[in-house]
């Protein structure tokens, strides 16, 4: 039964829901996980299809779901609301300044502590995800359905393993979706890049010469999933915010054997440790960016536990060049962050993070445009603004110009710029998987400029007038369109 005010407690839940309303379906033959599961998801996200519950895999003992998060209306499904928007505007209702005013106002601002009193995770002493328990040499990764995406993958790989770590000298915790190739029935490759949280907490514990503990949660309730792979700061706790998201405080339980926390209604934990020093070759892999990443050197998790759910289900994804199911998630994280990009750049008044751009490579943002060069000034700031320093290409166009609609946006990019003034290039970080930057983790990036041109800005031809039809003909033809016979 699902949690009091939120409609999933687990995956399970989550599956029944998009069941009843016709968004799952279950493939009940045989499949292969080595490429085959990934053939057939691929091809039915490209078609806008359902989540796949794959129930036979031929290895492993657990069902396989899958596409969960691949079109917007799965996600916002899955994070309990109608519209992503929705939880942006929440969002943005919290970093409103105004104190509140009569008591309406009053019992709105309560209702804003009640959100925040909601967030912290609360502690169990019992959970389902420790229904079924293996130690030792019990651990058997060979029980999970990981997946081979592409034929060039290094070997079989979990895709979508909540990763748990914390700092050693500060117990600051972190939550992370990174990828994790099987290298044994123990042993897993962490694939956490250089830029991420984890990566530091490894650092530290490396340097003080300790054993960093590690869980790994898979199959959790979609809100906790979105929130593994949502970029926040590191102050704040993925936790609180998937407790803002959910209405509602997680369920957390101990970990058996190391010091560490994950989610109650986890399907599958694995429990461990990462020694000192330790490095496997990791990869390739068919990653988002629709190439194979390198073989690279990362840390070793040996697994020492392994909990489980009875009859648990193991959750993955497929990676891919655009169209893939991590759509839904990047548009969930534009829509969610929106107003705090905002908040953060008040010149913004719109963005979108194109999928064919595999979100963190191009940004078309719009802005009421007030002074020369105010352009560049908000693509410096983007380009200060935590994980959006990432960005290489910043397309920045007027107000009346929706951003959502690439054919008007390619119309201004293509003929509002005179690329030799409106082009600006510069140097900083990128991607730790981007293949294009002549040297790893960083390279090129451009911003362009697609407004409308001042005459301070040294444009003093006297920009010319879009073309719009009268607004007394639009409505004359939308009255008589039937009579066209068109």
């Amino acid at each position: 039964m699902a949690a009091r005010g939120f409609p999933y407690t687990d995956l399970k839940d989550f599956l029944a829901a998009l069941e009843r309303a016709g968004e799952l379906r279950r493939v009940g033959v045989p499949v292969d996980p080595t490429l085959e599961i990934s053939e057939i998801v691929t091809r039915t996200v490209r078609a806008d299809g359902p989540a796949l519950l794959f129930e036979q895999p031929t290895r492993g003992e657990m069902p396989v779901a899958i596409n969960l998060f691949g079109t917007e209306k799965r996600t916002a499904m899955a994070l309990g609301v109608e519209s992503l928007d929705e939880i942006g505007n929440r969002i943005g209702e919290m970093l409103k300044p105004e104190l509140p005013v009569g008591f309406s106002g009053m019992m709105g601002g309560l209702g804003k502590v009640m959100q925040l009193t909601s967030m912290p995770p609360k502690k169990v002493r019992t959970a389902p995800c420790q229904q079924v328990v293996y130690r030792g040499d019990d651990v058997d990764l060979n029980r999970l359905p990981g997946l081979q995406v592409w034929p060039g993958d290094g070997g079989t790989f979990h895709n979508f393993g909540l990763t748990h770590t914390k700092h050693p000298e500060t117990g600051k915790r972190n939550l992370g979706l990174y990828r994790l190739q099987q290298h044994s029935h123990n042993t897993l490759g962490m694939h956490w890049q250089i830029h991420k949280n984890s990566t530091a907490h490894h650092a530290v514990a490396e340097r003080l010469g300790q054993r960093l503990p590690v869980a790994i949660a898979i199959g959790c309730d979609p809100v906790v999933s979105y929130a593994s792979s949502a970029p926040l700061p590191a102050d704040i706790d993925e936790y609180l915010f998937a407790g803002f998201l959910r209405g509602e405080r997680v369920e957390m339980v101990d970990c058996l054997t190391v010091p560490l926390q994950v989610p109650a209604h986890a399907q599958v934990v694995l429990e461990g440790y990462l020694e000192p020093g330790e490095r496997l070759p990791e990869g390739p892999f068919g990653d988002h960016t629709g190439f194979y990443t390198p073989v690279e050197p990362f840390p070793v998790l040996h697994v020492e536990a392994m909990t489980t759910q009875r009859d648990p289900v193991y959750h993955s994804i497929v990676t891919s060049k655009p169209p893939q199911e991590d759509h839904g998630l990047g548009k969930a994280t534009e829509r969610i962050f929106a107003p705090l990009l905002r908040f953060l750049i008040p010149d913004i008044v719109d963005y979108d993070l194109p999928a064919a751009g595999v979100f963190h490579n191009c940004a078309i943002v719009s802005i009421r445009k007030r002074y020369p060069k105010h352009a560049q000034k908000v693509m410096n700031a983007i380009w200060g603004a935590h994980m959006m320093s990432l960005t290489k290409l910043i397309v920045i166009v007027d107000e009346d110009c929706d951003v959502h609609d690439y054919r008007e946006v390619a119309f201004r990019a293509f003929g509002n710029v005179d690329y030799a003034r409106d082009l600006l290039l510069t140097e900083g970080p990128v991607d730790h998987l981007d293949h294009s930057s002549y040297q790893q983790f960083w390279g090129g990036k451009a911003g362009i400029d697609a407004t409308r041109k001042l005459p301070e800005e040294g444009y003093h031809r006297g920009w010319p007038e879009e073309m719009t039809m009268a607004p007394e003909v639009v409505s004359l033809v939308d009255k008589r369109w039937k009579e066209y016979g068109i």
